[in-house]
């Protein structure tokens, strides 16, 4: 029987992450807003986190938070804010920078640096990783090998999806374990269903905002009840923040990015109340490990390169 972080038994216990980021930062926005120009601009990350956390902090809920490098350097009492708060820090990278637009020299220095920065600033070992924008793709499989080498024990890049900017359709939909060269990563994708002779999404972020809610409250029953697993639930601050700077983009970018934003906190106050969640390394590292007691009896792992 499962307890989650307010005591209540018999749910399943799903993961909770939020991707701490501002709304300029979003990949979106590359060819609109420089790096050069970050600096000149209203930061509202601060603000926006903390409302995540007072609502998490309602709810009993425990989660991971996906910290930014550059937010880190610039707002260390934030990062320490949230580690007092009881919540997991793991690394999204410091310049929000898609993987496979870099080189294996590039990112390494970049994971490394938002690593250090994170455990420096706030007294703990990150041991996660999601790519902005889940950037890890057929085309940028090099960087499990890096994380490895940088020590990360799990990695969240993966979607098991096709979309124009990620997604690797043939992964697994639960966490595995990935064996490489280097060693051995936990890959933990994010949440998807069969249906159609597809991969849908049900996890969060966009899909959260803009199918309706019912979506999410199904998908996450189904991947809970049906197929007796925990779901991920990824959010970022800026998508509970309906009054921030607008940013003149096309129009798929601007769907995709204000879309329901005034809805968001709302929805999010109705999934904390249908399900329970905890952080990453409560949830999904101990599915791992069950994984890893099946193999031993001679089930072969669920997904290798």
């Amino acid at each position: 029987m499962t307890v989650d972080d307010k005591g209540r038994a018999g749910r399943v216990l799903n993961a909770m992450t939020i991707d701490v980021e501002d709304y300029f930062h979003v990949s979106a926005f590359d060819g609109v807003v420089p790096r050069s120009r970050w600096e000149t601009l209203e930061s509202r990350v601060c603000a926006n986190t903390e409302r995540v956390l007072a609502i998490l902090d309602g709810a009993g809920v425990r989660a991971t938070f996906f910290m930014l490098g550059w937010v880190a350097e610039r707002h260390p009492e934030l990062v320490r804010q949230i580690a007092a708060s009881g919540h997991e820090l793991a690394s999204h990278g410091y310049a929000h920078r898609l993987v496979y637009d870099q080189s294996p020299v590039a990112f390494r220095q970049d994971v490394r640096r938002a690593k250090r920065l994170i455990e420096d600033v706030a007294g703990v070992r990150v041991d996660g990783f999601r790519a902005p924008s889940y950037s890890i793709t057929p085309r940028s499989l090099w960087a499990l090998d890096v994380l490895i080498d940088e020590g990360y024990r799990y990695d969240a890049s993966i979607f098991p999806i096709r979309h124009d900017r990620y997604g690797i359709p043939v992964s697994a939909p639960h966490v595995y374990r990935i064996e490489r060269e280097a060693g051995e990563l936990i890959e933990v994708p994010a949440s998807t269903l069969r249906f159609g002779g597809m991969n849908l999404p049900v996890g969060g972020g966009g899909y959260f905002r803009i199918f309706p809610y019912a979506w999410t409250r199904w998908g996450m029953r189904r991947i809970n009840d049906v197929e007796g697993r925990p779901a991920v639930f990824y959010l970022h601050p800026w998508e509970l923040d309906p009054e921030q700077p607008r940013m003149s983009v096309g129009a798929l970018s601007t769907f995709r990015h204000y879309t329901n934003l005034r809805r968001t906190e709302e929805r999010l106050r109705c999934l904390l109340d249908d399900f329970a969640f905890g952080p990453m390394a409560k949830v999904m590292l101990p599915e791992a490990d069950a994984r890893d007691a099946a193999d031993a009896f001679g089930v072969p792992l669920p997904y290798q390169w």
